[in-house]
């Protein structure tokens, strides 16, 4: 009995700490001052934070002004976009970020894409998040957008996009993805 006892006051504390873990809460629209580059955005973000400033001042611009491609935001509804889950990292020093940043919001808002589905990680110039989420996903470059299917990623665009036109990527992207799904179903 007393084996027992301590077995659930072990178990117990095991499932307490557990508890006490995974209850973290992550800090929302964290922004930091720094000397060399003023206000800087880190870590997770709402897309909302880019219409304050001083990111205003790139991100509208760059959101409006930018001309979508209508052939493949067609593909991508196709391919049902929508389904799949994003994770974007980027730096608010970063001059390809405020380039390709604000065109990939435009391209979501097309999409009518969910929020709940994209995961904006803003980092400083190390790539350094406060969550050290950029070691899990391997960072290197910024801006970084991964493309996830049931937790797993499926591709990523890194920097700049191939084509030039970052909706034309995330196509070209679920097209390897809807391959590997076919070849997957005949291979079984």
């Amino acid at each position: 009995m007393k084996k027992f006892i301590t077995n659930i006051i072990a178990v117990s504390s095991f499932v307490f700490a557990s508890q006490q873990f995974s209850a973290q809460k992550v800090v929302m629209n964290r922004e930091v001052d720094t000397q060399n580059d003023g206000k800087m955005l880190l870590g997770n973000q709402f897309k909302e934070q880019f219409l304050k400033a001083p990111y205003a001042d790139w991100y509208v611009k760059e959101h409006d002004e930018y001309a979508v491609d209508q052939k493949a935001i067609s593909e991508l509804k196709k391919a049902k976009f929508n389904t799949y889950s994003l994770v974007v990292f980027i730096g608010t020093w970063c001059e390809d970020s405020h380039r390709d940043f604000p065109r990939l919001m435009k391209i979501l808002e097309e999409l009518k894409y969910p929020d709940n589905k994209l995961t904006i990680i803003a980092v400083n110039r190390k790539k350094e998040s406060p969550t050290g989420d950029e070691v899990r996903y391997n960072i290197q470059k910024v801006p970084t957008i991964i493309v996830e299917r049931y937790g797993k990623e499926i591709g990523r665009i890194i920097e700049m996009p191939k084509t030039g036109y970052i909706e034309r990527d995330l196509a070209e992207i679920l097209k390897k993805d809807d391959s590997s799904v076919i070849k997957e179903i005949f291979n079984k």
